[in-house]
């Protein structure tokens, strides 16, 4: 298997007659899924996404995919194919058309009705391209088959682009749910069709590589949801994705079944939801949905809200429900339910609202003692059946972190693929297609870019480690005042600490040390404040590193008089 190497330099130019492929993000993460194809000097992007922040990236809002590697050539892009409306599959897109807006954004029905909705928000009209299952659409020397496939939310595509290096099959996100809610099922015989004429490229989901089997069915979560609204008398809250459609029909099925009225909660839900009743891919039961601001009108036994928050992120719905600082509140005897998956790097942030939720009293249902969700990604099982229908040529697993990479490349090897046809690359690293083989070239610098408040990609990383180190190991301030001509120290050090459990007082063993060592070093020549400032850092930072166990951000500061 080819693996990325620190050390890979920038690709070599693009040979004639080859394909280029540079995932700008989703390759080795669960999040901000962009690949860029290059062919005959023109660009086709498959989707646009964001990776939301951990807990070790303080103040971010959202991680958007590096585009440096194209900004200089916006104007070669043809289009930007969405797979499906997934915030991490099109969040990024409104940054993009920032930048050119202009570029035909091509998706199906509700994945582009999803992005508008969000690019009326940015002041952005799209050029969009509506297409269906079984339709090519040509794009420049792009031309593009649209094959249906199974997913958490309606209307996904896989996308096979032919070109004159070969074809390439781009799953986006995937399941074989034999049973879909809305009857649309995974068309394999397109597939095979695929397989017969030649998939020289297989670029295929792997979230649930790791995973044996077979995903459950999405019909066996509604009688899990009908038992335990049944066995609930008091308000049920459900906290899901704001783009699970499927969910939320079963959440008003079963609201419908025991008489409960459903509100929306959160901008986000109601928004989709919304444009989903609206194109017909939700159907809503006659008298079940409500506003939120009717909620107080009803009894606690005939009320649902339907909520965002269930990857615990701090600012949705429920974490402020949790925290006490939502209008609705949660109270003894509710029932909370985390209809999702645990995106991999959330799990702290959800146990967080779990125990949060419980202390307040609820009785909180999740994927760990409820079957209330099923993943939306193929597992192991259904992936095997994918290698052996198609029988590509080459295979690059894409979406997913590194152990998700390698255990499908690892797939693929034991349905027969070669093991130096299974390209394992991260993002950033250029994978060329020639003469029907696939092979990493090089790579590109693609960091991860940033977005806290209004600035998008201001914040660097060395200024995210700053907060982390403020939050993690307090701050110190030093200030100081020598004369510059005696070489004594006239006024403090002042020593100012925030973040620390130990009281100021602490920090009068360190005063002398300090005026010393300043005057030491005027007296051995030293004269520039910055010279004088370094020493006062050094002699605090080796004193609190040993007295107090901290590496704690210093600022100080020295003013000659």
């Amino acid at each position: 298997m080819s693996h990325p190497h620190p050390e890979l330099s920038l690709p070599p130019a693009l040979q004639a007659g080859a394909l280029r492929i540079v995932a700008l993000g989703g390759l080795g993460e669960v999040g901000r899924n962009m690949a860029v194809l290059e062919y005959d000097g023109r660009l086709l992007v498959i989707d646009c996404g964001v990776l939301f922040p951990e807990d070790n990236q303080p103040g971010v809002d959202l991680i958007l995919p590096d585009f440096d590697y194209i900004k200089d050539r916006l104007d070669d892009i043809e289009a930007i194919i969405l797979t499906h409306g997934h915030e991490d599959h099109i969040g990024a897109v409104p940054y993009l058309l920032r930048l050119r807006r202009d570029i035909p954004l091509v998706g199906s029905q509700l994945t582009l009705a999803f992005i508008s909705a969000k690019l009326k928000e940015h002041r952005i009209a799209p050029v969009t391209r509506v297409v269906k299952e079984d339709e090519t659409v040509a794009f420049g020397p792009f031309s593009c088959e649209f094959v249906a496939v199974n997913h958490s939310i309606p209307d996904a595509l896989a996308v096979a682009v032919t070109t004159g290096a070969g074809t390439v099959l781009h799953t986006g996100d995937f399941k074989m749910d034999q049973l879909p809610l809305d009857g649309r099922v995974t068309d394999l015989r397109a597939f095979a069709r695929l397989g017969e004429k030649g998939v020289d490229l297989f670029m295929v989901d792997s979230t649930n590589a790791e995973v044996p089997g077979f995903v459950t069915p999405e019909v066996e979560i509604g009688p899990v949801l009908d038992s335990v609204f049944g066995a609930s008398d008091k308000r049920i809250i459900v906290a899901s994705f704001s783009s699970h459609v499927h969910r939320v029909q079963q959440v008003l099925n079963a609201a419908h079944n025991h008489g409960r009225r459903v509100a929306l909660v959160g901008r986000s839900m109601v928004r989709n939801m919304g444009i989903a009743a609206e194109l017909g891919y939700l159907k809503v039961p006659d008298g079940v949905l409500i506003d939120l601001k009717k909620v107080d009108s009803l009894r606690d036994d005939e009320i649902v809200l339907m909520c965002t928050g269930s990857q615990g992120e701090p600012m949705a719905a429920l974490s402020r429900m949790a925290n006490g600082d939502h209008k609705v509140s949660v109270g003894h005897g509710d029932t909370v339910i985390l209809a999702s998956s645990l995106i991999p790097g959330n799990e702290n942030a959800v146990f967080r609202i779990i125990n949060g939720l419980t202390r307040l009293g609820a009785r909180v249902v999740h994927g760990g003692n409820a079957k209330v969700h099923v993943s939306g990604h193929a597992s192991a099982g259904e992936l095997i059946y994918c290698y052996n229908i198609l029988r590509p040529k080459n295979v690059m697993p894409v979406h997913g972190e590194v152990r998700h990479l390698v255990a499908n490349g690892a797939l693929a090897v034991k349905t027969g693929v070669p093991a130096d046809r299974v390209v394992l690359a991260e993002d950033g690293v250029v994978v060329d297609l020639v003469d029907g083989k696939a092979s990493v070239v090089g790579a590109v610098p693609c960091g991860y870019v940033y977005v806290d408040g209004s600035s998008v990609g201001e914040l660097t990383d060395a200024e995210l480690k700053d907060r982390q180190i403020l939050g993690e190991e307090g701050f110190i301030s030093l200030f100081a005042v020598v004369d510059s001509a005696t070489g004594k120290v006239i006024a403090g050090p002042h020593i100012l600490a925030r973040g620390f459990a130990e009281d100021d007082a602490v920090f009068e063993d360190v005063r002398p040390q300090v005026v010393q060592a300043l005057e030491d070093s005027i007296a051995g020549g030293a004269t520039d404040v910055h010279q004088l400032q370094q020493v006062m850092r050094r002699v605090v930072g080796r004193w609190v590193s040993n007295r107090l166990r901290r590496r704690p951000m210093i600022v100080p500061v020295v003013v000659e008089a």
